[in-house]
């Protein structure tokens, strides 16, 4: 009777633990995909000079902006693994970590938020976990980055590969953390960044399941599912030739024919493939290895390079095959497995296999190319010595009748239905803007009326499009555009702003009918605040300083510049975003002034400046108006009134204007002209345009008719 009783205590209490064990692992992964950090939390720990900006629409991450040298550009965004790669640990629970990457995908730091990994809750202690996420610091996402352990390796900042050392009692934890760090911010990277041509996991394609019949070793060659390589010691040594690592390889230099390596790829996650290249027993072993959206990579290999290498630990990341897809390194690690081919492969009998496996959370596509890489490396010198290095590419292609195609990017969808309401907003006002410049005489007829119409509307887009919408238009719209497009990458980044975009595109019409007047004169923020500071100074009885002709005219050419010399720094990359810093459009705009003090003076001093002399910035040094006034030479209508006294005699217009963009001769400078329409009004005014006076004054004056009789 006690054994009994003891055993149903004893039962009883396993029966608790497991429960209270299985709601440990519910609550903590509940709390592993909520997030834990708020705004203000993110605040504290990134202080001055970064400022943390709102919560993403689309994405649980949070932009970073930087105060300093750089300026107020992107600094990166932060976010947490739990909330987008929320890999299950040891434990069961995932490890969440607080992750910033830079915007050319390098890591900014990462940092332990929580974790219940038996090995640092009950054994190591948490130290080592923290000095291990340390040393992704620096680390690009572009370098294939291994764990090993005790490795210490001095860190190459432009390797194709970085070695992180490990910890040596918590390999499978650190490996599983690993994988965390990196999924998350490949699918950021993505998403936000432009890598990837722009898509997450769920945009890319699909490999199809239905098409399994064996092909022969030929048609697997032919089609491109099967990819070779072979390189012999003489063709190893002619990459070499003219550099410091000629001549090292003495076996080579002995057998000039041997084969140095003799290489097979396949992906074997197409089905057709791996029932081509594998035996029945080979299939069955890989099948539970891979989960849905996996990819598997078998190697062939011979000769004296094998991949991976005799000196690789099974179940590791391969160092002699690299693996890059749209510039983004993905690291494929060893499934461990004793594979057989199909009976009669032609390949050598001597050829290593292993297959690797790719998850489905590193984002891979299988519709876009496998970009391969063979990295060979000679050492000279025996104390410390020189490493030089050839890379072998081999590019991987599944043909597309393998695969199902990856779906449109919708992401955006969303954001344009977050904004439908300030979307029909700024339709409204535009199309109230395109009546009222579609009929510029009517609406000049009365000056008043059409002071206080141009008054509302700029305050419209100073309150509504700048700071409220957040759809100021800068010259770093064109930057990210061409730098985009110089590395290949995806435009669908731009459909994630839609007030910009719809923006961007009225004022591109408009440039075709008026020029650069539309935007310039009336849709900026920035160029409403400077006309506002004006108005205000002309009422504060500030004088007024009118450059003289030749001084404007130099002046003017100023704008040109620059927007060739920031155009030439987002082509070439470099400090691109020190020169668009010119622009200050983010401090005044989207910043709001809250910045470092030398781009916030800089923008006052300017708003200051156009106190007296009007619009300075706008006429003389803004490079986005430049652009503007390239494109808007090609406008179709010239759409202010003259007469033929206009110039000749009659100089009121170009007097009273205060662009200086009405030449002696009575011609508009449309390339300089901001729309504000004052010459329109003069034109109608029977008051303030001499010709016209002079006309109302012949006509009411009536005529003797000549009689031919002289007085």
């Amino acid at each position: 009777m006690m054994n009994t009783a003891a055993c149903c205590r004893r039962a009883i209490t396993l029966v608790l633990c497991l429960a209270t064990g299985v709601l440990a692992l519910l609550i903590g992964a509940a709390c592993a995909h909520a997030g834990v950090m708020t705004h203000a939390e993110l605040v504290r720990r990134f202080p001055a000079p970064l400022l943390v900006g709102e919560r993403d629409a689309e994405l649980p991450i949070w932009p970073l902006f930087r105060q300093n040298a750089s300026g107020g550009e992107l600094a990166g965004y932060v976010f947490e693994s739990g909330d987008l790669a929320p890999i299950p640990g040891f434990s069961g629970v995932p490890v969440n970590l607080l992750v910033a990457i830079d915007p050319s995908g390098r890591f900014i730091g990462v940092e332990v938020l929580s974790q219940h990994e038996p090995v640092f809750q009950y054994g190591l202690g948490e130290a080592p976990l923290f000095e291990f996420v340390k040393q992704y610091q620096g680390v690009s996402l572009k370098q294939n980055i291994g764990i090993e352990t005790n490795s210490r390796r001095v860190r190459q900042p432009d390797a194709a590969r970085v070695a992180i050392d490990g910890i040596s009692k918590a390999t499978v934890s650190v490996r599983i953390i690993n994988e965390s760090v990196l999924a998350a911010a490949l699918l950021v990277s993505r998403r936000k960044l432009g890598f990837g041509a722009g898509r997450g996991a769920g945009g890319i394609a699909r490999v199809r399941p239905d098409l399994p019949d064996a092909m022969t070793f030929q048609r697997l060659l032919d089609d491109g599912l099967v990819r070779h390589l072979r390189m012999s010691n003489a063709q190893m040594e002619k990459l070499y030739a003219g550099s410091d690592g000629a001549r090292l390889d003495e076996e080579g230099l002995r057998q000039p024919d041997g084969i140095f390596i003799d290489l097979y790829i396949a992906c074997v996650s197409v089905p057709g493939v791996a029932r081509s290249l594998l035996s029945e027993a080979s299939l069955a072993k890989l099948k539970p290895w891979l989960e849905q959206g996996d990819q598997a990579i078998l190697v062939m290999s011979s000769g004296r390079h094998l991949v991976p290498g005799e000196d690789f630990t099974r179940g590791g990341i391969p160092q002699r095959l690299l693996l890059r897809q749209h510039q983004l390194a993905i690291d494929m690690r060893d499934l461990d497995l004793e594979l057989k081919l199909v009976a009669g492969t032609p390949i050598p009998a001597d050829a290593s296999l292993t297959v690797f496996r790719i998850p489905a959370e590193a984002g891979l596509d299988p519709g876009a190319a496998f970009d391969f890489t063979v990295p060979v490396t000679r050492n000279k010198g025996q104390f410390y010595p020189e490493r030089i290095t050839r890379e072998l590419p081999i590019t991987y292609r599944v043909p597309s009748r393998f695969l199902i195609a990856a779906p449109a990017d919708t992401a955006w969808h969303e954001a344009w239905q977050a904004r439908r309401l300030d979307l029909l907003i700024l339709a409204l006002g535009l199309s109230v803007l395109v009546l009222a410049l579609s009929r510029p005489r009517k609406l000049s007829a009365h000056a008043r009326r059409f002071q206080s119409f141009r008054g509302a509307y700029l305050l419209f887009t100073v309150g509504f499009i700048g700071y409220y919408a957040q759809a100021q238009l800068s010259i770093v719209n064109l930057t990210g555009v061409i730098q985009a497009l110089v590395a290949g990458r995806s435009l669908a980044f731009l459909l994630h702003d839609p007030m910009t975009v719809a923006l961007w595109a009225f004022v591109l019409l408009s440039l075709l009918l008026w020029g650069r007047g539309t935007f310039c004169g009336w849709l900026c923020p920035f160029g409403a605040l400077q006309e506002f500071a004006g108005k205000l100074a002309r009422q504060c009885r500030v004088p007024q300083v009118r450059l003289s002709g030749v001084m404007d005219a130099r002046l003017k050419r100023v704008k040109y510049a620059a927007l060739a010399l920031i155009l030439a720094s987002a082509f070439t990359g470099f400090a691109v975003d020190t020169v668009v810093e010119l622009e200050p459009f983010k401090t005044a705009i989207t910043l709001n002034f809250v910045r470092a003090w030398p781009y916030a003076a800089y923008a006052l001093v300017l708003l200051a400046i156009s106190a007296f002399v009007h619009k300075f910035f706008c006429r003389y040094l803004c490079p986005l108006g430049a652009s503007l006034a390239l494109l808007g030479r090609f406008r179709l209508l010239d759409w202010i009134p003259r007469r033929s006294e206009c110039g000749t005699p009659c100089q009121t217009c170009r007097h009273r204007c205060d662009y200086q963009a009405i030449a002696p001769d009575g011609k508009v400078a449309y390339a300089e002209c901001f729309q504000c329409m004052d010459c329109v009004v003069i034109h109608e005014s029977e008051q303030r345009c001499a010709p016209r006076l002079f006309e109302l004054k012949r006509a009411r004056i009536p005529i003797i008719p000549d009689t031919g009789v002289a007085p």
